[in-house]
């Protein structure tokens, strides 16, 4: 082996070529382990460049050492799957020759710092991985955790994401079609900013990452490489303090114009045969998807940083490397066809270079000023990374409120209406409308109802998606706030008419060496895996995200679950807007036992977090989905709406403001405690609104089916209505919900 060169130049900030001291390795979050685990595998000291490689690859943003061994677990196969993890973004099945291809990813800790390019960049890279394999982009959707709205940053905060997000989709011409947005002090010191894409791509037209072909051309294609997001993998692997707002210069910064350009080179040059293999240039950049390619390849790979195109003078090597610029790809050719590749991404007006080739020798190395600066084994990189098993603690139960222990309301629809203008329910109007969730012309089901739906171009199918999770739930139970998650998800495609095919998730959490937050997130992840089995919805793509903490204090467990269906026919799509008055309404009752533990009318009524939250019976959940789809599909549901945070009364109220339709609902029978029937949070249920005439018939066939429903009320005129007498019309409730966030906003 040929022994490095090792520079010397002067010391800055950004080139740490000085002694390799126990500080500098601190600095690079590295352990007093695993840097003797480096000495080892390398039998040498390593180059600052060597360093930096390591500190990043072994980061928990690119390896996932405290989670791989809970990942494991998860289901990830099934007969519509055709790629799960382990490569840019899941892919299944769709007929017809075409498959979804997506994934979710967070990028919190940027977007604290800087909210509208952490947002903006947040959305380019996701991007990326999914046009990576060949795909189109056809939908973003994103979810979104923001602190107590009384706190001095959080308006500032919303203000940046939202406009970051919109800035950079509606820029490259993708649309934005749907999320969520919530607010709870936990997420006062990191925000979370997950992120979300859906693309299209023909089944033998996917592209791969693991690198091929000994002396191929390795090629670097986009944007030139700058000094941005240096150490963003490391910083995204870390806890905030209060100087966190020095870690601005770690933060990209994206160009949603030259992505477009990249997103139409990279697409034009799939349609040829010239590509082997294909990496986006995501966290830890050119390191990360060097490494990444040639190790899922079993070859080496030999870069010349010299032919890099920079857009700054005087890089060194360790800056080029780890620099996160945006809009970046890295490819491997089929010999002899540079000139064919160049000529596509110089029309585009793209940066093209050739900068190494493929060798066998399964290590890494680097060539800059004329010396090589890195020469590593690729094997402890990537593949022999860490992997911790770390000690854990169950979380405490919590006993279940019986609603006899939560203060009542005789005010039914006034209560309603102070529910329906606060933070988490109020209308989302405000955020969506800064979107462009039209462009393309394939929209179909817009954001606001239970999944938002894209035409597959061409045809009359469509693809429904829908983010979901209940934190409150989590941090009370993280298995059953990890089930829930789950089933939310496969609730609200199925309430589209959706078929629920596969989940990609985002995964946020704590620092994961304390072990209640370690368990947190085994308790999670192990509740997603049951429901994710007991309804056939496997884990084709994720993330996780750790060290979401400012001085110690942790976010609540967010286990985002993106969640993707298909519609087979768009003429069979459902949505929560109710269409006729005269129509009855059903409740497809679920497990219904009024339950107001973790709910949001104990918090917003009552000031209180506590409780159980309410189980999951997955049996129940398949039963009664399959038979709402089924009411779908046989043109009898006029209405679907699936019930969750708030309750039975907001979810009608909801139907009812989205289609202009009051309801006179009757007064439950034999109730001692109106506010846990009408506001309790209890699982697996829909409200559905069909033709009085098909009445007797879908209640005979739900008996049937094992599937308890009940009648609760009748569309008419402009008012709900609670017996005679408690009456809200609907311009009064449309004002509450409508008026919180844009009046919160407007400071």
């Amino acid at each position: 082996m040929t022994k490095p060169v090792v520079e010397k130049p002067e010391a800055t900030p950004l080139n740490p070529y000085t002694e390799i001291t126990p500080e500098l390795v601190a600095e690079h979050g590295l352990s007093e382990e695993e840097y003797a685990t480096i000495l080892r595998a390398l039998n040498r000291e390593p180059s600052g460049t060597e360093l930096g490689i390591f500190s990043a690859m072994w980061s928990e943003h690119c390896s996932y050492k405290s989670s791989k061994v809970w990942l494991k677990t998860l289901p990830t196969e099934g007969p519509q799957v055709i790629q799960g993890p382990g490569e840019n973004a899941g892919v299944v099945d769709i007929g017809d020759g075409q498959a979804a291809i997506f994934k979710m990813e967070s990028h919190n800790h940027p977007s604290f710092i800087e909210p509208y390019q952490g947002a903006a960049t947040g959305v380019g890279g996701i991007l990326r991985d999914v046009f990576t394999m060949g795909a189109r982009p056809v939908a973003n959707l994103n979810a979104l955790r923001f602190g107590e709205p009384d706190h001095p940053k959080t308006r500032h905060l919303v203000g940046g994401v939202v406009a970051g997000i919109g800035g950079y989709g509606n820029c490259i011409g993708v649309p934005t079609i749907g999320g969520e947005m919530n607010f709870h002090s936990a997420y006062n010191g990191n925000i979370l900013v997950n992120a979300m894409t859906i693309g299209v791509a023909q089944t033998n037209k996917i592209f791969y990452s693991a690198a091929a072909g000994i002396g191929n051309p390795v090629v670097y294609v986009g944007s030139k490489t700058g000094r941005d997001g240096i150490h963003g993998a490391t910083m995204a692997s870390a806890e905030f303090d209060d100087q966190s707002e020095e870690k601005r210069p770690t933060v990209q910064v994206g160009d949603p114009f030259t992505e477009k350009l990249l997103v139409e080179a990279c697409l034009e040059l799939m349609s040829s045969d010239a590509i082997v293999a294909i990496q986006d240039m995501g966290a830890a950049g050119l390191t990360s998807s060097a490494v990444e390619m040639a190790s899922k390849g079993g070859v080496g790979i030999d870069i010349n940083l010299d032919h890099v195109p920079t857009r700054e003078q005087a890089m060194n090597a360790y800056e080029i490397m780890l620099s996160e610029s945006q809009e970046r790809m890295l490819m491997i050719l089929e010999p002899g066809r540079e000139d064919e590749a160049r000529a596509i991404f110089e029309k585009w007006d793209l940066d093209f270079a050739v900068i190494g080739e493929l060798t066998d020798t399964e290590r890494l190395v680097l060539r800059h000023d004329g010396g090589i600066v890195c020469d590593l084994p690729l094997d402890p990189i990537g593949e022999e990374a860490p992997e911790y098993e770390r000690p854990w603690e169950e979380t405490p139960k919590q006993a279940r409120l019986r609603p006899h222990e939560v203060e009542g309301t005789d005010d039914m629809l006034g209560t309603l209406k102070t529910m329906m203008a606060s933070p988490d329910l109020c209308s989302r109007r405000w955020v969506w409308e800064q979107y462009d969730h039209m462009v393309m012309g394939d929209t179909v089901i817009r954001p606001g109802s239970d999944a938002a739906v894209v035409r597959v171009h061409g045809t009359n199918k469509g693809i429904a998606a829908s983010t979901d999770v209940t934190p409150r739930y989590c941090f009370a139970d993280p298995v059953e706030g990890g089930k829930q998650a789950v089933a939310e998800a496969w609730r609200n495609l199925t309430a589209s008419g959706a078929k629920p095919l596969a989940i990609t998730n985002c995964l946020n959490f704590g620092n994961p060496t304390k072990p209640r937050i370690m368990g947190q997130f085994a308790g999670c992840v192990t509740g997603i895996g049951e429901a994710a089995r007991a309804l056939d919805f496997p884990i084709v793509s994720g993330n996780v995200s750790l060290y979401n903490e400012t001085n110690g204090v942790g976010v609540l467990p967010t286990p985002a679950i993106g969640g993707v269906g298909l519609i087979a026919d768009l003429e069979k799509r459902m949505t929560l807007a109710l269409p006729d008055e005269d129509d009855l309404v059903l409740l497809v009752i679920g497990n219904a036992k009024g339950h107001l533990g973790q709910s949001i009318y104990l918090r917003e009524m009552t000031g209180k977090e506590e409780g159980a939250p309410p189980a999951v019976d997955l049996e129940a959940e398949l039963r009664h989905g399959n038979f709402v789809r089924d009411l779908i599909t046989d043109g009898i549901a006029r209405a679907v709406h699936d019930v969750s945070d708030g309750g039975l009364l907001v979810t009608i109220a909801e139907m009812a403001l989205a289609g202009k339709k009051g309801v006179a609902l009757c007064e439950p029978k034999d109730c001692d405690h109106p506010h846990a029937f009408w506001f309790g949070e209890d699982q697996g249920r829909y409200v559905v609104a069909l033709s009085a005439d098909d009445a007797d018939k879908v209640i005979t066939t739900a008996l049937k089916a094992k599937v308890p429903v009940t009648r609760v009320g009748k569309t008419t005129g402009d008012q709900l209505t609670i017996g005679d007498t408690n009456t809200i019309s609907l311009t009064d409730l449309n004002d509450a919900f409508e008026s919180w966030l844009p009046t919160f906003m407007a400071g």
